[in-house]
């Protein structure tokens, strides 16, 4: 009978309210506000901005057109390959310095360590222009395989790579112990259960930071301007800036950043789709 009375006292109308709904309530309220706010701003943007400047600067489309089909054909095929030579030199190279990383000679820890922290630290410019005019300088003669291509590849390698190392070496050391036991068990030599066992399944866990990195390097392909590129070697960047000084309009430039967006868009979506499916192998 107690009881009752007691459930009845908690349902009555009278009854205080229990702190779990209290905090659903803030919750709603504070989740209200925010969506407030942003609709206001959104309304401020349209209300206040100059529409018919912004559509004459950045949506000419007659200039636009102008850049068709060169833009595909020229700016955007560079980027790509500017982008792919760097992302396979890089991963070859942060392969090695990623194996140094985790060898037993002391040496070749302390170059691993000091390659990762020196080219991680600094910015990607700075590789550019040494790459362009340092090593010319410094190599009197010397000429990169490829032109232009292998100059770019070399100088976005050298930063992937440093990156591309601490993946690789994570991913390693990522690989469950008794995998190396069972190699080692079964007679095989380190490097050949590195090689034939550990290795390929640091990659699959890997995969997904990899593909965040190629992003970033296709973005960091716009350094080429630095090297001093031909007509034909132009990239999205490049190509843009020169169409918008042509036409005295920045239309080109939203077009090449429209350009980048094909490619970076896919790739995002593809990272998120490896990473849940590696989520859902683990």
């Amino acid at each position: 009978m107690t009881g009752l009375r007691k459930a009845a006292d908690v349902t009555a109308p009278g009854a205080l309210t229990p702190p779990a709904v209290h905090r659903r309530r803030r919750r709603r309220l504070a989740r209200a506000a925010q969506y407030g706010l942003l609709v206001l701003a959104a309304l401020l943007v349209v209300a206040l901005a100059d529409w018919n400047r912004l559509a004459d600067q950045f949506g000419r489309v007659s200039v636009a057109r102008q850049m068709f089909p060169e833009v595909i054909t020229v700016a955007l095929r560079n980027t790509v390959l500017f982008t792919v030579g760097g992302f396979l030199f890089g991963l070859v190279l942060g392969m090695v310095v990623a194996l140094m990383r985790r060898s037993d000679v002391p040496l070749c820890r302390y170059l691993a360590v000091a390659y990762i922290e020196v080219f991680r630290g600094l910015p990607a410019l700075l590789i550019f222009v040494f790459t362009g005019v340092g090593i010319p300088l410094a190599f009197p003669g010397v000429r990169f395989p490829g032109g232009i291509y292998g100059q770019t590849a070399f100088a976005l390698g050298l930063v992937a790579a440093a990156y591309m190392a601490e993946t690789i070496r994570a991913g390693i050391e990522a690989v469950p112990r008794g995998q190396w036991e069972a190699a080692r068990s079964l007679g095989m030599r380190q490097s050949h259960a590195l090689r034939s066992i550990v290795v390929p399944q640091a990659f699959r866990i890997i995969i997904p930071p990899l593909t965040n990195e190629l992003v970033l390097l296709f973005k960091d392909s716009s350094l080429v301007l630095f090297l001093g590129v031909t007509l034909q070697d132009r990239e999205l960047t490049k190509f843009g800036q020169d169409a918008a000084s042509s036409a005295a309009n920045t239309t080109p430039i939203l077009v090449a950043g429209l350009c980048y967006l094909l490619i970076t868009i896919p790739l995002g979506i593809l990272v998120r789709r490896l990473e849940t499916h590696t989520r859902k192998a683990r």
